[in-house]
């Protein structure tokens, strides 16, 4: 598939074949893509937690959720054969800027205005998103609840440096997978979005 055309069929699915796993073979290319993206100073702070087993999986919706009745989108969204969950970890990049060729010699965190460790695990998670398009697949991203962190932490023995950023849920498209009520505020145009020269 052509890239410009991988990324106009780039949209969030929320519903999913539950019977199709993802072959492993594309669920590798995920990852391997993932760690293609762009990390400050090459610092490629992230990992990524992989649950494709049914008791994985439900370890992880137990953790992340409150335990009630699930809804539309949370019965559909457990269909998802394939959970990744892309987490960011700062001290890669505090300990990476204070290595000689970066001039820093300390771990000052007030040095990043911004937190790359965040935007570019962020940008690894987008390429999983492209690649399942390319692939024929679907995906979504999604928060977890930041009550649920803790308890996602201790189920998976996740070390306390390391954030996840969100979730991609992959897996085929299912026969509920709906556009998103949200499109209907329509995508913002070039000219209300770009600012050439000054604002």
């Amino acid at each position: 598939m052509e890239f410009a055309e991988v990324v106009r069929r780039r949209r969030m699915v929320r519903d999913y074949d539950p019977d199709r796993p993802v072959p492993s073979d594309v669920r590798d290319r995920l990852l391997e893509h993932a760690i293609r993206a762009p990390s400050a100073g090459f610092s490629q702070g992230w990992a990524f937690l992989v649950l494709e087993t049914p008791e994985e999986r439900e370890r992880f919706w137990t953790a992340t959720t409150d335990g009630g009745a699930p809804d539309g989108w949370l019965t559909r969204m457990r269909r998802a054969p394939l959970l990744i969950v892309p987490m960011s970890d700062k001290s890669a990049y505090l300990d990476r800027y204070a290595e000689p060729d970066k001039g820093w010699t300390d771990r000052d965190e007030a040095r990043w205005p911004v937190p790359y460790w965040d935007v570019d695990t962020g940008m690894a998670s987008l390429l999983m998103l492209l690649t399942a398009v390319d692939e024929g697949l679907g995906a979504c991203f999604f928060g977890i609840p930041p009550e649920r962190l803790t308890a996602f932490h201790e189920v998976f023995g996740v070390p306390a440096g390391f954030r996840p950023v969100g979730c991609v849920s992959v897996g085929y498209p299912g026969d509920g997978d709906r556009r998103s009520p949200s499109l209907r505020r329509g995508r913002r145009g070039i000219e209300e979005v770009v600012h050439r020269g000054r604002w």
